[in-house]
């Protein structure tokens, strides 16, 4: 198990790929194909001047055209980090809330970053290893919590242990203390905030290290035991090292995730730099001062991923042994058996069931007022948002794809890395980072249309919903992406050899040969696209249109106004899309399971 395998792995959905991978048949080095074994052909076709060989520059061309459009946001907000300010709003921040914005910000990535791998692999490694009652349940269910935004938990959270919620009033009831007699844990704070993240973000470690561990050979555990090394040495002395590619890459998925995150700390009242960019922006109006917040978010974001390379080092995590067999187990009885049952539901009691069985029960109780023709009028603003944006993404993601596997040099594999790196910023970076350009080029339109015409076109593109799906093609576009880019790397490139033989043109070869072959993996793709789409908060909340909201803006502002029980019906629908994805990846699980 080199590192590479996981140094791709830039997306939480990428592991379905890996697993599905994991569970194909090994093809002998004779028949493997890999993406340079198109190179020959494409040199043959060139020198018969055929059609490929046409084609290939625009489509190389196209490739770095759309990559180019779709790093304007981050490089709108580098380019702000040595303009100076236009008021004096960054000075304020600098000399009042900034530090508190770092403290915390620091904070929440030190505890996410300790919490996520003791549960992920920890759970991971019960699951792989170790035979219990319910084993086959936690496999699956362990990653529902993927399913739950983490400012929704935080809504549910908030109204099971508020004062006046169930928790404390039972414990008022049971002990008849004065409420000003006991000390109960607040949740709305910075360790409240830490826990939500770190329950919503160990699937992404849980994935990846349980991926590690199934990889593993029993060889290595058994030289270790008669080396003298007990269980538990074994899993501390060899597993544990040799899965730390893995845990590495998920812990830094969620701690990507937890400097993107805006509605839990927001409504906890954690004062972060993403909090402080949506503050800038739509309170004081000064957009320098939200790019250079940003830029200093994106520091922290450019720092996580650094951090994970250099961890690595030059170290290599591999196998000696030529010799594999897949992990036997072995069974725990009694207080080892209930200990590692208890581990394993606690994640999911507290990630999924608990606060899912909250929203449903206010739902029923109270739920939104509004439900009825508002409630049908932001579900429709979310998923026409969902599926505009799913649909694009799938058909660049194919066309970004398919170029550079018709030209697979330098330049268009770049690029696709380039077009691939959104879903590492935070959402509130690319909004202020699309926001920027395409205010100024509505302006501009704008200027022009009414010094020549006499006509005002108004805001075209930052009025419209338009600028909106483009932040979120650039934030998403990786899911797709490498989902497609997966899909089409497994089918050979003799396929593209008879098509052409036959008289089939690049693109009549995409429509006719390919697109029926990975079909399932491009419906795969806009799925998650999709969803990841309708759980979106800081961009839909910076960027949305005027009078424009969704579920996710529409649970954020009742919950802001403390109307929790209205918030969770809108919370509810957007934890029930979730479970989409979630099912696909449980079946995955399945599939990879040893034995299965």
């Amino acid at each position: 198990m080199a590192t590479g395998t996981y140094a791709a792995l830039t997306t939480p959905y990428d592991c379905l790929a890996h697993a599905n991978r994991m569970s194909e048949p090994t093809t002998s080095p004779n028949t493997a194909t890999t993406p340079r074994a198109t190179t020959p052909a494409a040199g043959a076709d060139d020198a018969a001047g055929g059609v490929r060989s046409k084609r290939r520059p625009a489509l190389g061309v196209l490739t770095v055209a759309i990559a180019a459009v779709f790093a304007i946001p981050i490089l709108t907000v580098a380019g702000h980090v040595l303009m100076p300010a236009s008021s004096d709003v960054w000075r304020h921040l600098v000399s009042t809330v900034l530090p508190r914005y770092l403290w915390n910000t620091v904070g929440l990535i030190l505890g996410v970053g300790v919490l996520t791998p003791v549960i992920g692999a920890g759970t991971a490694w019960l699951v792989t290893m170790c035979r219990f009652p319910g084993r086959r349940i936690f496999e699956w269910a362990l990653i529902l919590p993927l399913a739950v935004p983490a400012y929704v938990m935080a809504y549910a959270y908030t109204d099971f242990l508020q004062f006046t919620g169930p928790v404390q009033t039972a414990l008022r009831d049971l002990t008849g203390l004065d409420p000003r007699a006991y000390w109960f844990p607040e949740i709305r704070s910075l360790g409240g905030a830490i826990a939500m993240l770190a329950l919503v973000t160990y699937p992404y470690v849980y994935l990846l290290a349980r991926a590690s561990f199934l990889e593993q050979s029993v060889c290595a555990l058994e030289v270790s035991r008669t080396l003298g090394c007990s269980r538990w040495g074994s899993f501390v002395r060899v597993a544990l090292p040799l899965a730390r590619p893995s845990i590495v890459a998920g812990t830094s998925l969620a701690l990507m995730e937890t400097l993107a995150d805006f509605g839990t700390v927001s409504y906890f009242g954690v004062q972060t730099f993403t909090t402080g960019i949506v503050r800038a922006w739509s309170a004081f109006g000064d957009a320098t001062a939200a790019a250079q917040l940003a830029a200093v978010l994106l520091g922290f974001v450019f720092g996580v991923l650094l951090l994970e390379r250099s961890s690595r080092g030059r170290a290599r995590y591999a196998h000696t042994s030529t010799q594999y067999r897949a992990l036997p187990g072995y069974r725990l009885r009694g207080v080892s058996a209930f200990g590692a049952w208890l581990a394993c539901a606690l994640p999911i009691l507290l990630g999924f069931l608990l606060p899912a069985g909250i929203l449903f029960k206010l739902s029923l109780q109270r739920g939104d007022q509004q439900f009825g023709a508002r409630f049908l009028e932001l579900a429709g603003n979310s998923f026409t948002l969902a599926a505009v944006t799913a649909l694009l993404a799938v058909l660049l993601a194919t066309l970004m794809a398919y170029g550079q596997r018709l030209d697979p040099v330098r330049p268009t594999m770049l690029a696709n890395r380039v077009a691939a790196m959104g879903y590492a910023i935070p959402g509130t970076v690319i909004a202020i980072g699309t926001l920027i350009p395409f205010a100024a080029v509505d302006n501009a339109v704008d200027a022009w249309m009414r010094s020549t015409f006499g006509i005002a076109t108004g805001l075209i593109l930052t009025g419209s919903i338009a600028a909106l799906v483009f932040a979120y093609l650039v934030r998403f576009m990786a899911v797709a992406l490498n989902t497609v880019e997966a899909s089409l790397g497994r089918i050979r490139s003799s396929m593209d050899d008879a098509a052409r033989a036959l008289g089939h043109g690049p693109i009549s070869t995409l429509r006719r040969v390919h697109a029926p072959m990975i079909w399932g993996s491009m419906a795969t793709a806009g799925l998650v696209v999709f969803v990841d789409v309708m759980k979106e908060l800081p961009a839909t909340l910076v960027m949305r249109p005027f009078d424009f909201d969704t579920l996710a803006v529409q649970a954020h502002n009742l919950a802001a106004d403390e109307r929790l029980a209205e918030a969770s019906t809108a919370a509810l629908t957007i934890v029930a899309v979730g479970i989409i994805p979630v099912i696909l990846l449980s079946k995955t699980i399945a599939r990879s399971r040893p034995g299965s």
